[in-house]
């Protein structure tokens, strides 16, 4: 059984995607220690995941809410963005996947000329929609009202009819190993078609993903031929290396003058 107060802060995770011990401590009026108690109790149940200052929503069967994701790093996003479009150039054709991060991207190629892009992404539709210099291509299926997302049978169906220059996707979360994750199975077959019918495959994640987990795999970092991220964890750095893949981080240190790193493979 939870207490009023841990529900509480389970709630609030599924709002924000994660919860910060200071800031708990100073909503509830107590002790720090206290806090890190509720939070370890609400690990020990697997409802949330321990990051360091703090806890994330557990990687159970459940996403945070979309409209919460569009704010969890929405500035590493909207950089991440911008580094995908610098990779597409005009003309291109290219799938866009579901996802806060892939919608950034989207975002930042408004300026691209002669695009045709195919997406299962309505959110991705109603951003790209005013600009005639962008062909837009919806496929068909269920829409999943949590985010927009459109999936099943004949979304997958839809995709196969293409062969693309790049595609765009974004995942729920990325594991140590290199898997790539997600919570809903039917999005999961919609991820696997548009890798297997892309030419070129963009991952779009920031490091949030790290610390997080979801039920459902897509695939592996070895897939994709380049990673966009904020930050990368050396493990990762590691698996990139070794699998060829470009991986660009937005990241830059202070010595860098906010150019962003790109560390090609090999």
């Amino acid at each position: 059984m939870l207490s009023d107060r841990q529900q509480q802060i389970l709630e609030l995770a599924k709002r924000a995607g994660r919860v910060a011990v200071d800031d708990l401590a100073g909503r509830y009026a107590v002790s720090v220690q206290t806090i890190r108690k509720d939070l370890n109790e609400l690990c020990d149940q697997r409802l949330l995941a321990r990051i360091h200052g703090g806890a994330v929503l557990s990687s159970g069967v459940e996403n945070v809410g979309y409209d919460a994701r569009r704010m969890i790093a929405a500035d590493e996003k909207a950089a991440i963005g911008r580094a995908v479009a610098d990779l597409i150039p005009d003309r291109a054709s290219l799938f866009v996947n579901i996802g806060t991060t892939t919608e950034a991207v989207a975002h930042a190629l408004l300026r691209h000329g002669g695009l045709m892009v195919i997406t299962n992404n309505i959110n991705v539709v109603t951003a790209m929609r005013p600009y005639p210099e962008i062909e837009l291509v919806i496929a068909g299926g269920v829409v999943r009202r949590s985010d927009g997302g459109i999936v099943g049978e004949a979304a997958v169906d839809f995709i196969r009819q293409f062969k693309v220059d790049f595609a765009v996707i974004g995942v729920s979360a990325i594991d140590a190993d290199g898997s790539l994750l997600d919570f809903d199975y039917r999005e999961v077959r919609v991820a696997q078609a548009i890798i297997s019918n892309a030419r070129h495959v963009i991952l779009a994640a920031d490091s949030s993903k790290f610390e997080r987990s979801a039920p459902v795999r897509i695939g592996h970092l070895n897939q994709v031929h380049s990673f966009v991220t904020d930050a990368a964890p050396a493990a990762i750095r590691q698996i990139c290396r070794d699998a060829d893949v470009r991986l660009v981080e937005t990241a830059a240190t202070a010595s860098e003058a906010q150019v962003p790193v790109v560390a090609d493979a090999g």
